[in-house]
């Protein structure tokens, strides 16, 4: 492993993970509190402070490791979630849809957000490497964490999404697989069937969707 090109894609990414990571659960905690549930609020954890939101081990330590012993090729971390009681929330199996949907459209809002700032420098003429590759590296971050979070599994947002969605027989049988849900979530993730079946095709149609909503940017700058 060459050290300085370690250092270098840490410099790079770690300011777009630190933002992608912190509004994320940020987001679920301000929306939660919105609707009813003021848990997150009142533990501090609706707030842009990092260190509010970084699991020693699953955002620093298992990204760190995974990076050096695949030599890049397969990274996954996870931050501390917010913590949030849905039999508070004013209308529970409605709310919590909007509550699990908040992080990932936090992500897409961010990739775009990235997406921008890069066209802005090119239309700038700043030519920095460094700049431009972070940039980049916010839009790719941000991609994975949407797409990734909206697989529809507990514990993950995708997976509360539908059990907030199905009828309540059905939402409870999806709901008891959530204390396994993370082991078959890295089964599946290390199968290769997440990144094949969903991460792959789903991860296309957002950088469409992104490429799209900056064209008119993009024209503007050439």
């Amino acid at each position: 492993m060459d050290i300085a090109n370690l250092i270098q894609t840490v410099a790079i990414y770690a300011l777009p993970v630190l933002f992608a990571i912190t509004v994320h659960e940020a987001a679920h905690g301000y929306v939660a509190r919105y609707l009813g549930d003021n848990t997150a609020w009142a533990l501090g954890r609706v707030t842009l402070n990092p260190l509010k939101h970084i699991d020693p081990v699953g955002t620093i330590v298992m990204p760190l490791v995974l990076y050096i012993a695949t030599s890049g090729t397969f990274l996954f971390g996870y931050a501390k979630p917010v913590p949030v009681q849905f039999g508070r929330l004013r209308n529970p199996k409605r709310d919590m849809v909007w509550v699990a949907l908040a992080g990932p459209a936090s992500n897409l809002i961010q990739a775009l957000l990235w997406g921008i700032a890069f066209y802005v420098l090119q239309g700038t003429g700043l030519s920095e490497p460094f700049f431009i590759k972070m940039c980049q590296a916010g839009m790719l971050v941000n991609v994975v964490m949407f797409v990734f979070n909206l697989f529809p599994l507990p514990p993950l947002d995708g997976g509360r999404v539908l059990v907030g969605l199905l009828p309540y027989k059905q939402a409870a049988l999806v709901s008891r697989i959530e204390p396994w849900g993370f082991f078959v979530v890295m089964a599946l993730v290390l199968a290769g069937v997440i990144n094949s079946f969903w991460m792959k095709p789903l991860m296309s149609a957002t950088y469409t969707f992104l490429e799209t909503m900056l064209t008119p940017l993009a024209m503007l700058v050439k």
